[in-house]
């Protein structure tokens, strides 16, 4: 079944705080309309419209009855004495057709219904799948706008550098040195930004292909990076795995062999051929009717096989069901430890680390320009100061992919984020 538009928009709100609407194309694109155009135009979602299609007519051929059957039989036609010629044939016109026992119909339409529901359980699979990774290419563009911002803010602190040196050296208060280091952090200062718009074009056509766009239709995206999510306890994550996508595949999977097995079993019960007609004497001139049974022999026997192949089935799907809850409980604890440590690092960094960070900047700028402060000590404080604010727009983005793993684990959206602090 496909995701509905609310639980599409929970997922958008929970995961990373966005806009409520999309404004027009070539500007800011929400994480919800993001959401919305690849649920629609995704090119790995439309191959399930035809799967489910197929499945279901495959399900209805299976509820049917089995078909009359028209015979028609000529005897004792063209042969050699009395059988010579057509005078003394026999033409038989019969119908036949098999009576199914042991409810076989009903069991194949529900086995049927059962493939059915697999395609659909897949498809609610992949739409997940699709949803946590059009949800990580849009956190890797925020991320990637705020790298941005980043490297244009130093790469302003480096033009003031060069002009700082360029009126220290004319007044001979610092050597030629100090001027040619500044003209070098420029330059890789401005190399850095050129390569960070580089990675925010690959970003954001990375995100638009999700819908299907060979050429983004959106400036920048709508998301606040820095409201991160919330971390409850890891056992009241444990209890939602049991909407873990893959692990509701493996139920409509055990389902399907039950019902499998249920007909193979069924076959062992045998079928009745009944037949009836009408036989006409040409010799004589005369009919009469003719009817019979058929029965055939050893029907327990010959099923033996695929009961048995059927219970292997069934067994091989629940021990792959349960050796991916092992592994998915396993790889749920991994992601809750590393979502509470990139919150406490975001936090750290944004309450603790980078105030204090801002407030050395201020404080060694105007010691610098008073000459207390060496170039090197400046331009230190300055590096230190951008290596925080990119370790914060790391551990804030992290935060954000370890909840949508969570959640694409989990298969539903966890709480709101948290209000920043």
């Amino acid at each position: 079944m496909a995701l509905s538009s609310r639980r599409a928009r929970a997922w958008a709100c929970a995961v990373l705080l966005a806009g409520a609407a999309a404004p027009a194309a070539g500007q800011t694109l929400t994480l919800e309309s993001a959401i919305a155009q690849t649920l629609a135009s995704n090119p790995d979602l439309r191959v399930y419209a035809p799967r489910l299609a197929v499945a279901r007519e495959r399900a209805a051929g299976a509820a049917l009855h089995p078909p009359l059957t028209l015979e028609a039989e000529t005897q004792d036609a063209f042969g050699t004495g009395r059988a010579s010629g057509f005078d003394s044939a026999e033409t038989t016109f019969a119908l036949s057709q098999v009576i199914e026992l042991g409810s076989k119909r009903a069991l194949r339409a529900a086995a049927g219904v059962a493939g059915t529901a697999v395609v659909a359980a897949e498809r609610a699979a992949a739409e997940l799948d699709v949803l946590a990774e059009v949800t990580r290419r849009f956190i890797h563009v925020a991320a990637d706008q705020e790298h941005l911002a980043l490297t244009m803010r130093a790469t302003a602190l480096a033009e003031d550098n060069v002009a700082a040196a360029s009126a220290r050296v004319a007044v001979a208060r610092a050597p030629e040195v100090e001027l040619r280091r500044a003209r070098v952090t420029r330059m890789r200062a401005a190399v850095e930004q050129e390569h960070a718009e580089h990675e925010l074009l690959s970003s954001r056509r990375k995100l638009a292909a999700m819908w299907g766009d060979s050429e983004p239709r959106f400036e920048r995206v709508d998301a606040d990076l820095y409201a991160l999510p919330s971390t409850e306890g890891y056992e009241a994550l444990l209890a939602r795995l049991g909407s873990n996508p893959e692990l509701l595949q493996f139920a409509s999977e055990e389902r399907l062999r039950d019902a499998e097995l249920r007909v193979a079993e069924a076959h062992a019960r045998t079928d009745i051929t009944w037949r009836a007609g009408l036989r006409l004497l040409h010799e004589t001139n005369d009919e009469a009717l003719v009817f019979g049974v058929t029965l055939p022999l050893h029907a327990a026997r010959r099923a033996r096989s695929e009961i048995a192949a059927a219970r292997a089935e069934r067994e091989r799907t629940a021990a792959e069901r349960e050796a991916h809850r092992v592994r998915a409980e396993a790889q749920l604890f991994e992601l809750f430890q590393e979502l509470g440590h990139a919150v406490v690092e975001a936090n750290a960094l944004r309450a603790t680390v980078l105030p204090e960070m801002e407030a050395s900047l201020e404080a060694t700028r105007s010691a610098f320009e008073r000459g207390r402060y060496s170039y090197l000590e400046w331009m230190d404080v300055q590096r230190e100061l951008v290596e925080v604010q990119r370790a914060l727009i790391d551990a804030s983005a992290n935060a954000h992919l370890y909840r949508t793993e969570i959640e694409r684990l989990t298969g539903e959206a966890l709480e709101a984020a948290e209000t920043r602090p």
